[in-house]
């Protein structure tokens, strides 16, 4: 309450004070940092109280899609220290990077006292929907008493994937959560979205689009802009601002040149890199890239706003908090928070595999003073809520007379049979209310053991409840040396998908991956969808999800301390006999898909990378030391470099 009666007198004791921001992003190909960044970070008169600079592909490593560390992260980091504007002193208030995505923010000294709450996040939306080839990163900040969020992303590429960065953006606007009020992006009072959001031009070919910036004919080329058709469509980047656009394309150029791709692919030229903006008391000044940059195929880009902050005068403060305490004094005895929950019982049906279902409700204040709410952890439990489910927002506060809905989102990566939780919806000064959620889950091949699925004369939504007792008990007979399930997706792969470049890098449609799921689970006349790169991340799905693991945990660690092949074998020979199979058909799909390394471009370290850290996988709740992560790497590239062939027969 007090809280409240402080954010309704606001008026009374802040003042609005105009801050200069300097937003940049860049893409710079993998490529270490140029001597100086000078011309593009200090390209202004007066220095900029606050950066915020973002950078994609800082780190095109093939270890940099599962280890952490990376020599680039300094390296750039250090580029932009050295590079911010002579005419002030800047401290970095936070440095976050997922793979190559990296964002830095840095304030003047002389503001720096005036920050609180910095809090960083990561959504990873590439291989498995959360692997960092692509996705975002995000910073807020308190400045003074305005909240501001800065979110750099690197969106799905290529000319037709419009859809998948529609859901990037999505997943990225969901996903980040910081954790304490505000926690989502867009709960903040200002945000800064940069990056490389990969959106091209439709219908004009790369010589139409030259011809055009020839004759200056800008907005011509403009209209054909995939991320302008979808703004103004509502399908993405609602309630946001672009300025105009009057710079070159920043894509795709000629390595250490200004011509465009001069390559056998000749891609049109294309806006990929923008800065866009949502909130109150914000002014784009410049939008403009950064030519003189040749070392990348894109070119920087950068924005200064100039940024109305709210600044806090603490006398009139001090005695606008007196006259609230006394406010809060005569009214604490009288007056408690009351509510109303439109239910307490929330269910969610049948809920499937990878499938969120939603539920909301409403919690209306009814009183006569603010309402101040959060959901509270139960005794000896670690959350206030299951792994499972979501609730947005977790904390607030409601008016009189005003209303919250909240969010509840459930997401089954495991199958649970029936799930329930009783959540504790806690009032400040008041009352607990205690709200049930509960579903039923949907059994899916993707969250059932080796063992029973090999055990499965049907697909596992066909088989009768005695059929599939008789299958968890083992009382069955083993009917296929491999899942029936992972054989379909694989033979799919090696008949159509050899050649298909980054076939395990590249990711798919959420609608393309629940159509494979329904026509694995439910068994169908019709082919698998046509659709190489969602079977492709389906496969890495199956084998991440599977009840047990293909390496069982108790022997992962193991694995990964193997020093040679011979050792490697040896604890190979000791896995089950159905997950030995398993691991050994992966190995030899894999070494079949190498064979063609030429056109596919992949390599043993990328497929040893992405699938060591699958069928090695960890429980949840467990971590890997960096050794003990490499070696997940190293124990399967040993079998994807060494002739397996005397494996493959079975046990004796």
């Amino acid at each position: 309450m007090f809280r409240f009666e402080m954010e309704s007198r606001k008026a009374q004791y802040t003042r609005l004070r105009e801050c200069s921001i300097f937003v940049g992003t860049w893409n710079v190909n993998g490529q270490p940092p140029p001597p100086s960044l000078s011309t593009w970070l200090s390209c202004d008169p007066e220095p900029p109280i606050l950066y915020a600079i973002g950078f994609q592909e800082l780190d095109l490593s093939k270890e940099a899609f599962l280890f952490s560390d990376s020599p680039r992260e300094a390296e750039w980091e250090r580029a932009v220290v050295t590079s911010t504007h002579p005419g002030a002193k800047y401290r970095t208030l936070a440095l976050i990077r997922l793979v190559g995505i990296q964002l830095i923010v840095l304030i003047q000294t002389d503001h720096y006292g005036f920050v609180k709450d910095v809090a960083y996040d990561t959504c990873g939306t590439g291989i498995l929907g959360k692997m960092g080839n692509k996705g975002g990163v995000a910073i807020r900040i308190r400045l003074y008493d305005t909240t501001l969020c800065f979110v750099n992303s690197h969106l799905a590429a290529h000319q037709d994937e419009v859809q998948r960065r529609n859901q990037d953006f999505r997943d990225i606007t969901d996903r980040i959560n910081f954790r304490k009020p505000p926690q989502t992006i867009k709960e903040h009072d200002q945000v800064y979205w940069l990056g490389d959001l990969n959106y091209r031009l439709d219908r004009l070919t790369h010589e139409e689009v030259k011809r055009l910036l020839i004759l200056k004919e800008m907005p011509n080329i403009l209209r054909y802009d995939q991320l302008g058709m979808e703004q103004s469509s509502g399908r993405v980047f609602e309630g946001y601002t672009e300025n105009e656009i009057t710079f070159q394309p920043t894509y795709k150029y000629d390595l250490n040149t200004d011509k465009f791709d001069s390559s056998e692919k000749a891609r049109a030229p294309a806006w990929c890199d923008r800065i866009l903006y949502r909130g109150k008391g914000m002014h784009q000044m410049v939008y403009r890239s950064h030519m003189e940059y040749r070392m990348s195929d894109h070119k920087p880009v950068s924005a200064l706003f100039r940024s109305e902050i709210a600044v806090i005068d603490e006398t009139k403060q001090k005695k606008v908090q007196e006259e609230v305490f006394k406010l809060m004094d005569k009214l604490e005895n009288e007056i408690l928070p009351q509510v109303t929950v439109d239910q307490t019982e929330v269910l969610f049906g049948l809920v499937k595999f990878k499938e969120p279902v939603a539920r909301e409700i409403i919690v209306a204040n009814t009183g006569q003073v603010p309402v101040e709410f959060n959901f509270v952890k139960k005794i000896n439990e670690e959350s206030y809520c299951k792994e499972w489910l979501r609730i947005t927002p977790n904390c607030g506060s409601i008016e009189p007379g005003e209303k919250c809905d909240i969010r509840f989102e459930v997401n089954l990566e495991q199958h649970l049979g029936k799930f329930d939780d009783i959540l504790v919806l806690h009032l400040e000064n008041g009352k607990d209310i205690f709200i049930s959620v509960s579903g039923d889950c949907l059994r899916s091949c993707f969250t059932t053991s080796i063992a029973v699925l090999c055990r499965c004369s049907l697909p596992i939504l066909l088989m009768s409840p005695e059929q599939l007792r008789l299958a968890e008990s083992q009382q069955s007979l083993v009917l296929y040396s491999v899942p029936r399930e992972l054989w379909l997706m694989v033979d799919y792969l090696y008949r159509n998908g050899l050649k298909n470049k980054d076939l395990f890098e590249s990711t798919a449609l959420h609608d393309d991956i629940i159509k494979i799921r329904d026509w694995l689970d439910n068994g169908s006349l019709n082919p698998i969808l046509d659709n190489v790169s969602a079977v492709a991340e389906c496969l890495l799905l199956f084998l991440q999800h599977t009840k047990d693991p293909v390496v069982p945990y108790y022997q992962t660690d193991k694995c990964a301390m193997c020093a040679n092949f011979a050792m490697c074998q040896s604890m190979v020979l000791q896995l089950p006999d159905l997950h030995r199979n398993v691991f050994l058909y992966i190995c030899m799909f894999l070494k079949e898909l190498l064979k063609h390394s030429t056109e596919n471009g992949t390599d043993v370290k990328m497929l040893a990378t992405i699938f060591g850290n699958i069928m090695l996988r960890n429980p949840k709740d467990k971590k890997d030391r960096p050794q003990v992560a490499r070696g997940k790497v190293t124990f399967l590239q040993f079998f994807l470099d060494n002739d397996i062939s005397g494996l493959i027969m079975p046990k004796q």
